[in-house]
């Protein structure tokens, strides 16, 4: 079975099955938040390295967990999605097996959570992943948003808290990665909900509990309005084209010097070459020669030296801390900051950075700045080089008509 093929076809029925029904209340679960979670059941499954088969399992549950709540209530949404899910899929003629699979996977969503099996486990790491990310206090305004419009009424704020934070802490990530990566975040993410005074509030109400739980369960979008603030971890194509250019033009600059060295090099290794093979056996019968033979022989010298230092790469320990990380001081941009790393460490950096934007942008500009400092130190060596061999070979020139001038008088 070709599951690419067919996960193509998931991602057009879905998409026209959302644009097809009724989305006015739904402020948090819509096709947004839904390409969310299949993204991050795409990452999970990368970095289990699944097999196409249970890729297509977990990606396809992930397109149809919250399609249910085009259909009626937040009640009983996944058990409708899962029905969904098992008549397209018999549709296309699917094995029963994989829809079987597939239909597990979405009940598994049901709050709460209790996996029977890994794919289960990441379907439901994917459809609560934003719980350990920065971003978790916009999408929770936007459930507590969706929440309002279904109840006709607006929720109290304090106690919205209040059973948000008995949900987080009643929440475990299901699988190892997730945890490593998300666990430090969420609870961040419940400090600063306890930071806002929820200790001087009563004890929240059971039914509100619920009513927060059911309405995180499934993990779909908010409103396309709403969204363009939350969506503001990704790169917006201004500033990703800013980066480009000056990255380009840095690489572009530093080739160039790369080449400038190259023909120092060259130029004076050649007339080393000639000196010390053809004109230094002469010296002795034309001891005249000495002084500007030398000097010509010192000023090359220099020269190449300087030419080299240009571009004698420097390289970092290549290491770096999980502190580096959580304060931001690492760039995984560049190769001599991780290539003694182990390659999880690293995947988990990455992800961390990725997630994050501020982190993101800090590290591409300090990548832009680490080029445009190793540009600068490449350049000024250049110049010193240039500049002792162009007026090195003009006092040599000199010195060797002036010597000549003399012997012959």
């Amino acid at each position: 079975m070709n599951y690419n093929h067919r996960l193509d076809k998931v991602r057009h029925y879905v998409h026209h099955f959302f644009g097809t029904k009724e989305l006015a209340q739904l402020s948090y679960h819509n096709l947004v938040h839904t390409e969310a979670v299949v993204s991050n059941a795409v990452k999970i499954a990368n970095h289990y390295r699944l097999e196409d088969k249970e890729t297509f399992i977990v990606v396809t549950a992930a397109w149809f967990h919250d399609t249910g709540y085009s259909t009626g209530d937040a009640a009983g949404h996944e058990q409708r999605g899962a029905a969904l899910a098992a008549e397209f899929l018999r549709s296309e003629e699917v094995d029963e097996s994989v829809i079987a699979e597939v239909e597990g996977c979405i009940l598994a969503t049901i709050w709460p959570q209790n996996p029977k099996n890994f794919l289960q486990q990441v379907v439901c790491d994917a459809d609560l992943f934003h719980f350990g990310t920065p971003e978790f206090s916009d999408w929770n305004k936007l459930v507590r948003k969706e929440a309002e419009q279904r109840a006709g009424k607006k929720m109290d704020k304090a106690q919205w808290r209040k059973s948000t934070i008995a949900l987080l802490e009643s929440h475990t990530f299901q699988t190892d990665y997730c945890r490593d990566m998300l666990d430090k975040q969420k609870r961040k993410n419940i400090e600063k909900l306890k930071e806002k005074g929820l200790e001087s509030l009563p004890a929240a109400e059971e039914p509100v509990i619920e009513t927060v739980a059911d309405t995180f369960t499934p993990a779909t979008a908010p409103e396309i309005t709403d969204l363009r603030k939350i969506k503001n971890d990704r790169p917006d194509k201004g500033i990703e084209t800013m980066f480009r250019i000056s990255s380009n033009n840095h690489q572009r600059l530093s080739d160039m010097a790369d080449n400038k060295a190259h023909i120092m090099i060259t130029t004076t290794s050649i007339i080393i070459s000639v000196l010390l093979s053809v004109l230094i056996r002469k010296l002795e019968d034309n001891t005249y020669l000495i002084i500007p033979t030398m000097l010509l022989l010192t000023i090359c010298m220099i020269t190449m030296v300087f030419s080299i230092l240009s571009t004698r790469p420097t390289i970092p320990h290549g290491t770096f801390t999980q502190e580096d990380i959580d304060t931001k001081n690492v760039n995984l941009l560049f190769f001599g900051n991780f290539y003694r790393m182990s390659y999880n460490d690293y995947s988990n950096g990455m992800q961390r950075m990725m997630n994050d934007r501020e982190f993101l942008y800090g590290s591409l500009t300090k990548d832009v700045y680490s080029q445009g400092v190793v540009l600068g130190r490449k350049y000024r060596l250049l110049r010193i080089a240039y500049n002792v061999f162009m007026f090195g070979i003009v006092v040599s020139v000199i010195a060797f008509v002036f010597a000549s001038a003399l012997f012959e008088h």
